[in-house]
Formats: C-alpha cells, structure tokens, sequence
C-alpha cells in the first residue's frame, strides 16, 4: 500500500479491505460513501469484475462493510450504493449494524436502449444508515430545494390558525433526479462508474460538517474526495488501481506527476479537434507562404 497525502486529503493505494483494517483508526470518521463494485463484469482499467458466485461476492461486501462501521465516529453516517439485485442482501445486513432512514433512488435517463424483453434500469439504489438514529448529522437547509408546488403555485395552507403560504423550500425526497456523467462534462474522467459530482455535494453537504472526515473506501475517479474537498471537509479515499490513484492525485492537486508522468487531464476527442490544424488551415497557411515567396 501506498499513501499520498496533502491539506487534510489522502489518496491510499491499495486493497480497501487491507486498507481500513490497518490505516484507518477506529471510530474516526464522520461520513462514509460507499460505491463497491457491483459484479455485473464491468471492466475497470483493463481488468472484469466479477467473482465466482453471488455468495462470494456477498461475503467479501460483509467484510468491507463491518469495517466501515467500526470506522464511523458514534455519530457518524454511511451512504451505501449498490445494484437492484444486490440491495436486497446489503439492506439486511446493514440493518443489523445501523439504521437506516432513507432508501433513496438515484434516476437517471438514458439515450441506449437500456431492454428489449423486460424493463430496462434506470436508476440506482442508495441506502442512508446512521449510527445513532437520536444523534447524527443533517443540515436541511444545505440540500433544500425548491417545491414544486406549495408557493410555487402561491397555495394557502388553510389548516393552520392563520392561513399562510406553503413554503417553498423542502428537503428532497428520495428520488433523485441527477444526471449521470456524460463525455463531455468537465467532470467527466475515463472510468465506467463514475458518479456525478451533484450527487456527492448533495451527499456531504446533507450529512457532514466543515472540517468532517469523510472515506470512500472504493474512490475510482475521488469524485468523494473532490467534493469534500470544494466544501472544506477532509477526505481519505482508498483505490486499488493505480491508473485511477493518478486521475485523484491530479484532481485533489495532491501531486503534479507521478513516477516521471506529468499529470495531465487528457484532452477528449473534440478537444484533440481543436488543438490540430484543419485542412483549411494547412491550405491557407500554404498559399500565405507561396504569396511572400512571389512578394520577394
């Protein structure tokens, strides 16, 4: 394992479960987003994820699982992602070792076509645990949105002893309607799950406090430790593929090269465009040379 550490934020390359047991005191840390591989074969930096059987892959979530509970401060909390066929198993198991409040449903829409025989996905499951159900962290105001009715549409609450006007600022709910990361957001980095950054501002901002720790035991592009980051909070992110150790060191500006490789966001496609010369331009350029060639 190695660790990378700068201004309150560490990157930490290596096995997550290996990680926590011996980098990560104790009940220390005040909120943890946990995004594990789903074992539906995704290929993540060359390499398929997937294990021998469901029972195995259960087994291994349960181990990483407890240890990030055994990290959680008393009044700390977890978000935990997961598949639809999945949940099911994490619920349970959760719910013994936390409570959980909220189910909430991440949706997203797709361009693909996501079945053509059943109904497609289209959308993720997020489980929100606390330690202590009488004392944990939430700052409504911080995720408020606006209501879509209420006094959006100017409606009077009649029940109450002086008739007023709804407010229009609520908690959300639990469907969250947040756009999945597309190739041209400047978010957007090379990794198959990659999380939308407005998901995790919600995430931290809901439930963690300036100056909070917050992990992410399975970091892929440190979208976790990137919006800690932008809201004053301290962050540890444990990945275990060096690729994507790099992608963090360079969006926490935690180093500028690694092993000699200047660490670079790549240029996409229609950048690459933009930074070579047309045909166009190759013609003009040519008969400016062929004109001051004559001139002389």
């Amino acid at each position: 394992m190695r660790v990378f550490e700068k201004d309150g934020h560490r990157a930490i390359w290596g096995d997550c479960i290996e990680a926590l047991s011996a980098l990560i005191p104790d009940h220390s840390v005040d909120l943890v987003f946990a995004d594990p591989p789903y074992n539906l074969g995704k290929v993540f930096n060359g390499k398929r994820e997937k294990w021998e059987s469901l029972e195995a892959y259960l087994q291994w979530c349960y181990r990483w699982m407890d240890l990030c509970v055994l990290k959680l401060k008393p009044t700390g909390s977890m978000y935990l992602m997961n598949s639809t066929q999945n949940m099911p198993y994490i619920d349970v198991h959760l719910r013994s070792k936390m409570t959980i409040l909220s189910r909430i449903v991440w949706h997203y829409d797709s361009s693909g076509v996501q079945a053509s025989r059943y109904y497609g996905s289209l959308y993720e499951p997020i489980l929100f645990a606390v330690m202590d159900p009488d004392n944990y962290t939430f700052n409504a105001d911080s995720v408020a949105v606006e209501a879509r009715t209420g006094a959006v549409r100017r409606l009077i609450d009649y029940r109450k002893p002086k008739p007023a006007l709804y407010s229009s600022r609520k908690v959300p709910g639990n469907v969250w309607s947040i756009p999945r990361v597309r190739y041209r957001m400047r978010e957007y980095e090379n990794h198959p799950t990659q999380k939308p950054e407005a998901l995790l501002q919600r995430v931290i901002a809901a439930s963690s406090n300036e100056g909070d720790i917050v992990l992410d035991p399975f970091a892929g592009t440190f979208t976790t430790c990137v919006v800690a980051q932008a809201l004053g909070r301290r962050s540890v992110g444990i990945e275990i593929e060096e690729e994507y150790i790099k992608i963090g060191l360079r969006r926490l500006s935690i180093a500028s090269e690694y092993a000699g490789e200047k660490l670079r966001r790549p240029l996409k496609t229609y950048e690459l465009s933009r930074t070579q010369p047309s045909q166009l331009e190759f013609q003009v350029r040519d008969r400016a040379r062929w004109n001051t060639r004559s001139r002389r």
